[in-house]
């Protein structure tokens, strides 16, 4: 059962959040905090009412759930970040507001010295994400975490993956490659995600995730890119304020590294007749393994077996909270990303990422 709390406790061990931007993913991490433990949600931050009303669903539902954790009964709303601000009594926020806005979003919270968690992608150009840096260096404290949100490490298939490529079973790695089949971009208030100029492009807001997994799994870091995409399908026919959509819906990429390794992306957002939304499949010298993201599917083959001898392993998320994986978003792995978070916190640990 839930401890109830009506304002931010004044434990010193509890993490007092706010969720800044409380649109789908920001009701993601609400989900996801509401089941750890010595955690309170003490404010939302959002313009947009009908936003604020979704994360105050979520906390309401499922009190039972929550495994000891502690939820304000009635967080603060704030329809801005410098308002949140001014009121203090949290400890870490979590930005997921639009792309465009993480610049001036973050900075002041930078500034405030709290934890913070921000959604990918950190930033829509290079030149925002220097900036940010610099900002955060010059008001770094001792123990502050600043934790960039890419739970697609989190997710239990490459997680799996990723302990067969340290294992050195499958000897020196050479290639990987990274499909992503899926269902076009959600409706967004707004309709933001329809412009390059509010998201970055399609390969900075959806595919910085696969980036990451490939300096991740790789260990190496990127020397050459080349890639071709389009908008063939999607959002074709739609107009917003007379303009039209610029995003791509789907895109090849290869990635060369400085190891001699290469890595490729496959990408389609008019795919959604398919099985699995992710696929991964890394070679090295000595074997093969691919992860099966949404089946939950571990595959491993050792060249010394001979061909076609891959085994299955099934791959579940056992370790993730029923109160989380019934709302199903991202397989759980926001949920570990909080955890792996908090555990930096709250043990003086530098950021994963």
């Amino acid at each position: 059962m839930a401890r109830i709390s009506t304002g931010a406790s004044s434990d010193p061990t509890v993490l007092r959040y706010a969720i800044v931007g409380t649109g789908m993913m920001g009701v993601e991490h609400v989900h996801a905090l509401r089941s750890l433990p010595d955690t309170e949600i003490v404010a939302l931050c959002d313009p947009h009412a009908p936003s604020i009303a979704a994360a105050q669903a979520a906390l309401a539902s499922d009190a039972d759930d929550t495994a000891g954790a502690i939820v304000a009964h009635k967080p603060r709303v704030f329809s801005d970040v410098d308002s949140l601000i001014a009121a203090g009594g949290f400890n870490v926020a979590v930005v997921a507001t639009p792309n465009f806005t993480h610049r001036a979003v973050v900075e002041p919270l930078l500034h405030a010295g709290v934890h913070l968690l921000i959604e990918k992608p950190l930033c829509i150009t290079t030149q925002q994400c220097r900036e940010l840096i610099a900002i955060e260096q010059s008001t770094a404290r001792s123990g502050r975490v600043v934790w960039t949100g890419l739970e697609y490490r989190y997710m239990a298939p490459t997680m799996r993956l990723l302990e067969h490529a340290r294992s050195g079973a499958l000897g020196r790695l050479r290639m990987l490659a990274i499909r992503e089949h899926r269902f076009p971009f959600l409706v967004k208030v707004g309709d933001w995600n329809r412009f390059n100029a509010n998201t970055g492009g399609t390969l900075v807001e959806k595919c910085c995730h696969f980036f990451d997994l490939m300096r991740l799994v790789l260990k190496s870091e990127p020397v050459r890119v080349f890639a071709s995409g389009a908008q063939d399908v999607n959002h074709l026919h739609e107009s917003y304020d007379g303009r039209r959509p610029d995003i791509l819906d789907n895109a090849f990429v290869i990635v060369d590294f400085a190891g001699g390794e290469r890595a490729s992306l496959d990408l389609c957002m008019f795919a959604e007749a398919t099985r699995n939304e992710q696929e991964l499949s890394l070679v090295g010298e000595l074997g093969k393994a691919e992860a099966l993201v949404t089946e939950g599917i571990v595959r491993v083959g050792l060249r010394k077996d001979g061909w076609f001898q891959a085994r299955d392993e099934q791959v579940q998320a056992d370790d993730v909270p029923t109160s989380v994986r019934k709302h199903g978003s991202h397989h759980g792995s926001s949920w570990r990303e909080h955890v792996a978070m908090q555990h930096a916190i709250r043990h003086g640990m530098a950021a994963e990422v």
